[in-house]
């Protein structure tokens, strides 16, 4: 859910580097990690080919939206699953108020879901007295240590094992020594009484498919499975952009987020989740509800500009790739996502005056548009939310200054090629010091006095 206060990535991730010094090598061996992967994973398929198909796929959706959210929900509604709109955040978790009234749920148990901390799911939860548990492990980590996610796929990206082992040490008992498999089976100790006994299931969904009213889900630990089987009620919050037309285009879509966001051909579950259990199954929800999030995306889809990002099928690999990122994690965005998406989402979204500093954090490398697999052109949609800052008057005073300065110098010859030479010696050097010019001229070096002088004849 929107908060009032700017987001300001640079004290943010000043704090995170200052105060947590392990954060950018953890960050940095997870995403080159998967990076590394991702790239292996693409070389044995026709990479271009599936991107180019998935990204024409995404952009048909976004033109035919409203024709395939319509079908979805007649087809979900025939097989018996409650559908719910929600214009935004408040309007989605009174939905979710009601829903738990209705079937008197004490006990929620979670899939790992970006659009759920969006809207702020758990402290809605909380409000009411009930009492949740993030059930995938990276966010039952961060949950336990009181902190939000840091990567889309990967929670808890910026923890080392240590970390983990310590915390898990105060509040779970187990070793300080312990192992990643010892620490994953202390979790699923405490978490399978949870699963027994939740009243309900929240989850996301990676698709929703218009013909056949079907949720799909990808996961690699099997807690989205147990959560939306156990539990007397499942209840998916799906963003509007998420639907599909056909059953068959899961065939594609799926492994490609495996292999984008991971390196892995597919992941270990995928669940297809079609209505609550009928009369003759012994297993599954009583009921299912279906909440599609619209929260800004309505608006972003008509930006002729912006509108593309709604193509993202939150697979990561931009975090990944993105030398930005590795840098902190994504706690400095301080908001759901992170990474070029998120510094592309969070204007629309959040508004450009809370979060006109998350463009800026990019070094428009390029690099997220090369490894996205549906082409969404971050790079251009990053500049574009550069311009519409300044043209509305936000960004750094300093630099805004400094801009107008160098303006005025470039628009008089002869004053322009006297600076140039006076920066190209000792005057270089000392502004090299000054806050504005540390560092851009950590890297580079300013013109010699000559050049300039062959410039102006």
């Amino acid at each position: 859910m929107a908060h009032e206060s700017r987001i300001d990535y640079r004290a943010n991730a000043n704090a995170i580097l200052r105060d947590t010094p392990g954060v950018r090598e953890a960050v940095t061996r997870a995403t080159t990690h998967f990076d590394a992967n991702r790239e292996q994973a693409y070389g044995e398929i026709d990479e271009v080919a599936l991107r180019d198909w998935a990204a024409g796929l995404r952009r048909h959706v976004l033109a035919n939206l409203d024709r395939y959210l319509s079908q979805a929900e007649e087809n979900l509604t025939a097989h018996g699953v409650e559908v719910h709109w929600a214009d935004d955040a408040d309007e989605a978790l009174a939905v979710l108020e009601t829903l738990v009234r209705r079937h008197e749920v004490r006990r929620v148990v979670k899939g790992k879901s970006m659009l759920s901390e969006e809207i702020g799911t758990n402290a809605a939860l909380a409000r009411q007295g009930v009492e949740v548990f993030e059930t995938d492990l990276g966010e039952y980590i961060i949950q336990l240590a009181g902190e939000h996610p840091s990567h889309i796929i990967a929670p808890a990206i910026h923890r080392s094992v240590e970390d983990i082992a310590e915390q898990f040490e105060a509040q779970l008992g187990t070793a300080r020594d312990a192992d990643p498999d010892a620490l994953a089976a202390a979790a699923r100790e405490r978490l399978r009484e949870a699963f027994l006994s939740a009243d309900m299931g929240i989850t996301g969904a990676n698709f929703v498919v218009a013909d056949t009213g079907t949720v799909a889900l990808v996961e690699n630990e099997g807690n989205i499975r147990i959560s939306t089987s156990i539990p007397r009620v499942h209840v998916a919050f799906v963003g509007i952009e998420k639907v599909v037309p056909r059953l068959a285009d899961l065939g594609s879509l799926l492994p490609l987020i495996s292999r984008a966001a991971t390196g892995q051909r597919l992941g270990n579950y995928v669940s297809l989740i079609s209505g609550p259990r009928r009369a003759d199954e012994p297993d599954g929800p009583e009921a299912v509800h279906v909440v599609f999030v619209d929260n800004g995306r309505s608006a972003l889809l008509g930006d002729l500009e912006q509108g593309e990002a709604l193509a993202c099928i939150r697979c990561g690999a931009c975090l990944n790739t993105c030398p930005v990122f590795r840098q902190t994690g994504g706690h400095p965005y301080q908001w759901a996502y992170s990474g070029p998406i998120g510094a592309v989402l969070a204007p629309a979204l959040l508004g450009l005056e809370r979060a006109w500093m998350l463009p800026q954090a990019s070094t428009l490398c390029g690099a997220c548009e090369d490894v996205c697999p549906v082409r969404i052109p971050l790079p251009r949609m990053l500049v574009t939310w550069r311009q519409r800052a300044a043209d509305a008057g936000l960004g750094f005073t300093g630099e805004t200054m400094a801009i107008k300065a160098y303006r005025w110098v470039a628009t008089h010859p002869g004053l322009f090629h006297r600076t140039m030479r006076m920066l190209g010696g000792p005057l270089g050097h000392a502004l090299g010091g000054a806050p504005v010019l540390t560092e851009w001229t950590r890297f580079r070096v300013l013109p010699p006095a000559d050049n300039a002088e062959r410039d102006k004849k």
